[in-house]
């Protein structure tokens, strides 16, 4: 076991158990696998609550390796304090529910992944927040749909599926204006091709499950705040309503986290090429990917993104019906259909039957999401692979 920083061992020599003690210095931060943490008595517990942040007491509160990852988050953010979670979708709620309460009233992108879109309609309305959507021509001009409780917006850098580009400085000016606090998602863009914090949002939050862990096999979520003190308020919501990681989670998450500006990219490399072949096949009828030159927010994705636009491009087949998706679908053979995003593989899914299914259908149109729009998650592969199977894949279609 491991005491003030040294190693224990028990030794047995002519059947007598003899104490050795090493100082260990781990290159990799051990696993806390523990639920709880133990005290040596009551002046040692008032220590705890004395100076926060100098001992750990039980997990829910807080853990070495959700700090950890906490910590070097906020480190890619530049934020002043960052509080880890059990999955994207509850780092949105903590970020909204430690700055709203019923009675109030939040902005939201009409645009945005439809987790967010369901958490705001569905279960935040039911608290008693109110919600206004926001199309995305009226994103730059909110004072119509500001009202006297309105407390905060929430929108992504890039939008979730059409990848639309958010001119986050621009939107932020109008929040202060408005006297608001502004809600960036940033898990599309990272903090490697976007830091929204710089540009003036107040808190950024992430789906750590995507391209911070990186590899597919960690659900989890992060919140970082340009103020300290909303950090706190942040951290309080979390450890109230249960949201924390899991230490083992947090771990495999800060293990990943090691390889994002290597993982990014070539994530970005890799999708630039596949959407410029995209755009010239004749079976594909439109491409939506920032870094085309022809993509409306092009030159700001450009400036925001300091010549990187990111690893997920969508497009709509020219054939926009259900059966040319399974065709295609079924045809490729290596790149999977994983209603996910952000692996180091290659992956495909379908906004209008998997993030976007519980829009209404008219929602679905305005935004358009038709059956034929699937999303593309470029991996880190050799992109020439990647451009053989989805032109076999193009090629089962009629």
């Amino acid at each position: 076991m491991k005491i003030a920083g040294f190693s224990i061992f028990v030794e047995t020599s002519h059947f007598k158990p003899k104490l050795i003690v090493v100082d260990i210095k781990p290159k990799i931060t051990p696993i806390y696998q523990t639920s709880v943490f133990n005290f040596e008595d009551l002046n040692e517990l008032e220590l705890y609550f004395e100076q926060p942040g100098q001992s750990y007491m039980y997990t829910r509160y807080g853990n070495p390796n959700s700090d950890e990852l906490a910590q070097e988050v906020n480190k890619l953010e530049q934020g002043a304090g960052a509080v880890v979670t059990s999955s994207g979708m509850s780092a949105i709620l903590a970020a909204i529910l430690g700055f709203c309460k019923a009675g109030d009233h939040i902005l939201c992108a009409e645009e945005v992944y439809g987790g967010s879109s369901a958490l705001i309609r569905q279960e935040l309305t039911r608290m008693g927040i109110e919600v206004s959507f926001l199309p995305a021509s009226d994103t730059y001009s909110l004072h119509e749909y500001v009202q006297p409780n309105t407390r905060m917006m929430l929108a992504e850098t890039i939008s979730n599926p059409l990848v639309q580009v958010l001119d986050v400085r621009r939107l932020a000016q109008e929040t202060k204006k408005q006297g608001i606090k502004l809600i960036v998602d940033n898990t599309f863009a990272s903090p490697i091709l976007t830091k929204p914090l710089l540009l003036g949002a107040d808190i950024v939050v992430h789906s750590v499950t995507k391209y911070l862990s990186g590899h597919s096999d960690v659900t989890a979520g992060v919140v970082i705040c340009e103020e300290a003190e909303d950090a706190q308020r942040v951290l309080k919501v979390m450890m109230t309503y249960g949201l924390n990681l899991s230490p083992f989670d947090s771990w495999l998450a800060v293990r990943g986290l090691k390889t994002i500006w290597i993982r990014m990219r070539q994530h970005c490399s890799n999708a630039l090429t596949i959407a410029a072949y995209l755009q010239g096949h004749p079976k594909v009828e439109q491409v939506w990917y920032p870094g085309l030159e022809q993509h409306p927010q092009h030159e700001l994705a450009k400036e925001q993104g300091e010549g990187l636009f990111g690893g997920m491009l969508s497009f709509r087949l020219k054939d926009d019906t259900e059966e040319a998706v399974n065709k295609f679908m079924r045809a490729l053979e290596h790149i999977p259909f994983a209603p996910s995003l952000a692996g180091v593989n290659t992956s495909i899914s379908h906004p209008l039957r998997t993030s976007h299914r519980s829009l209404s259908s008219e929602q679905q149109q305005n935004m358009g999401i038709t059956i034929g729009v699937i999303r593309l998650s470029v991996g880190i592969e050799e992109p020439e692979e990647l451009i053989a199977e989805l032109e076999a894949a193009l090629d089962n279609i009629n």
